[in-house]
């Protein structure tokens, strides 16, 4: 069994980052700091009843973020959006940036890739059996 679980978001300011998935994608946070010996805040990222899996922000363990223009080291987690407009401006208007401009995935959806306030890339994307 292979079957994605759980996912983990690398951070350099932990308040900076809940701030920013708590307003774009109206995530809730859970502090298991005490468990993981290190800032570790559990994500809730929907309903249960619904498709999707929760994760956490954990405290990055260099000081470093991952550099612009560079290739991705690791995987890009994609959220499902019901308006692809209004939330790439609550991405825009909390810190993020424009990776890869919106796209349409022809007669399936349209996505995007975007930075998030502490260097990381994921993307957003909205079925649409309409995109061309």
């Amino acid at each position: 069994m292979g079957r994605l679980v759980h996912f983990e978001i690398h951070v350099s300011d932990m308040e900076r980052a809940k701030k920013f998935y708590g307003e774009v994608f109206g995530w809730s946070f859970q502090d298991w700091s005490e468990y993981a010996g290190m800032p570790y805040f559990g994500a809730v990222t929907g309903n249960e009843n619904e498709p999707g899996i929760d994760g956490a922000l954990m405290q990055r363990h260099s000081s470093a973020a991952p550099e612009t223009n560079q290739p991705l080291n690791g995987f890009a987690c994609t959220m499902g959006v019901e308006n692809y407009d209004v939330t790439e401006a609550k991405i825009i208007e909390n810190g993020g940036t424009v990776a890869l401009p919106k796209f349409a995935l022809p007669g399936m959806a349209w996505q995007g890739y975007y930075i998030d306030t502490e260097g990381n890339t994921f993307a957003i994307h909205q079925p649409d059996a309409n995109a061309k």
